[in-house]
């Protein structure tokens, strides 16, 4: 089982939520924790819930501030992407700039911040990438344009670097949660089946990261139901899940 003492971390989108439960978690298991994200005075209210914490503000949908946060963060052992933004969307009330945006900010902010870090962690042999997927991007679902089809792609991205990385050293793992109480789901006005605590997701992608899996879905038996979508015809899933007939 991996161990995380003394060890350095940048979590990326860690003012709150998911990100931040996730550092308090680390940095319990006895990891120096570096905490990212656009709000200043957001970031600085985490890094006081967080025991050494140190704070360096990046917008990750601007690559010159991507640029000037690694240069600041400087090497790490380990990087951890859980920024994103979201709003519900159908397509018939598409919000051309909030679609852009969750496209923008979830999976080419990711794309940014890896290709800044990750070569110089294949030049000396190691490193840890923890990348946050969602149980949403395993397959299009209604109201959902931007966010799910971002997250289609995170994870896209993520198994492509873990089928490229296997054995030169540095590690990729991907969570892909459900539900998570948060700022961000407030905005549903909908029923969220398994809706977690960020406390409680924090504790799976935990896992996750001590363990030599590539891949966490969860929460488990809510995860079933998105991953065994994927064998469906698409008649038989359209008609379940988006229910009008084309």
């Amino acid at each position: 089982m991996m161990s995380f003492s003394g060890k350095r971390y940048w979590l990326v989108g860690a003012s709150e939520g998911l990100g931040l439960a996730l550092a308090q978690a680390l940095a319990a298991e006895g990891a120096q924790v570096i905490l990212s994200a656009r709000d200043p005075a957001r970031l600085a209210k985490a890094c006081d819930k967080v025991p050494g914490a140190r704070a360096v503000t990046v917008d990750v949908a601007d690559r010159t501030s991507v640029a000037a946060a690694v240069a600041e963060v400087g090497a790490v052992d380990g990087m951890v992407f859980v920024a994103g933004v979201y709003w519900p969307m159908t397509a018939q009330a598409v919000d051309a700039g909030q679609l852009e945006a969750m496209c923008d900010v979830n999976l080419t902010g990711l794309a940014r911040v890896v290709g800044a870090v990750l070569p110089e962690m294949i030049a000396r042999g190691s490193g840890h990438l923890v990348i946050t997927g969602s149980l949403s991007g395993f397959r299009g679902l209604p109201g959902a344009l931007g966010y799910a089809a971002s997250k289609a792609g995170v994870m896209a991205l993520a198994e492509s670097l873990y089928a490229d990385l296997r054995g030169s050293g540095v590690r990729v793992q991907l969570g892909n949660p459900g539900f998570i109480r948060t700022r961000l789901t407030a905005k549903n006005d909908f029923s969220m089946p398994f809706l977690m605590e960020p406390e409680q997701a924090a504790a799976e992608m935990l896992a996750l990261m001590k363990s030599g899996r590539f891949k966490r879905s969860f929460p488990m038996v809510f995860s079933w139901l998105f991953r065994g979508s994927q064998f469906l015809p698409d008649w038989l899933y359209y008609r379940l899940f988006a229910g009008k007939k084309a």
